[in-house]
């Protein structure tokens, strides 16, 4: 378990995934930023688990969010799940200006690129 990370939330939400992944890391600092306890469950890199398997079956990569044991995958599909499932006071996208979260999400899937083939 990481810094900032709290084992009370184990059984509520679960990261798998792998502290190098920018797209895991992506993960990490939404549910930071909400103020979200979670258990970062890592992966051995070049071995899935058979939690990831069962839980990420069509593309079989992290991240994946375990929230109540319902899996939720890729990054910025969970990065808006955490948005709208843990209330304000933060928010991770503008709620008042669809325009200044349009801009927000294309900056966000153009540093996707930059990182290159999702681990």
């Amino acid at each position: 378990m990481q810094s900032g990370e709290k084992p009370a939330a184990a059984a509520e939400v679960r990261v798998l995934g792998s502290w190098a992944s920018p797209f895991v890391m992506r993960v990490m600092v939404a549910l930071r930023l909400k103020g979200v306890e979670y258990e970062l469950l890592q992966e051995t890199m070049g071995k899935k688990s058979e939690l990831l398997l069962a839980s990420n079956p069509v593309h079989k990569k992290i991240p994946v969010l375990l929230h109540r044991g319902k899996p939720i995958s890729e990054s910025l599909v969970i990065v808006q799940y955490v948005d709208e499932v843990w209330p304000p006071p933060a928010s991770i996208l503008p709620r008042d200006d669809p325009y200044a979260a349009a801009i927000h999400r294309f900056w966000d899937s153009t540093s996707t690129t930059w990182y290159g083939p999702r681990v």
